[in-house]
């Protein structure tokens, strides 16, 4: 038996899930943030990341936002993926999937906010504002990725 299936519809009839990638870039103890410019959780500060576009990897989308939300170019291949969230509440838009990846950098690596980012800033990672979305719980487990 074949169902027609719509292209944002699976066949049991729920929203197909987005697929996103997230980056947390960590320079010594301290994490690179952006304050988000838009809706959901506008102005609080996350992980760089964003949507996977077509045809496109999340690693090499995880780079691309990088580099189009803060100016730090990345090859793909320096990324070092963390693992994949995929709670069903994880975004309040719509059902997403998140694959999330850890980038070191040198101490003199700076940021500017860029696309959809209100701001950049490096935070200590021992004083962190509250983030938005799961990316505390996506830090932390790029932080013990770090230690092992």
């Amino acid at each position: 038996m074949t169902e027609n299936v719509t292209e944002t519809e699976n066949p049991w009839g729920s929203a197909r899930p987005w697929l996103t990638a997230d980056i947390a870039v960590i320079r010594g103890d301290e994490v690179l943030l952006i304050q988000r410019a838009d809706e959901p959780h506008k102005g609080s500060w996350a992980l760089p990341g964003g949507y996977v576009d077509e045809g496109e990897t999340s690693r090499a989308a995880a780079a691309r936002e990088l580099e189009e939300e803060t100016g730090i170019v990345a090859m793909p291949e320096e990324l070092v993926q963390v693992g994949a969230y995929d709670a069903p509440d994880r975004d309040p838009r719509e059902r997403v999937v998140t694959v999330a990846y850890l980038l070191e950098v040198a101490s003199g690596v700076t940021a500017v906010a860029g696309d959809d980012a209100a701001d950049a800033h490096w935070f200590p990672l021992d004083e962190l504002p509250p983030l938005a979305f799961d990316h505390a719980e996506i830090l932390a487990d790029a932080v013990r990725s770090l230690a092992a």
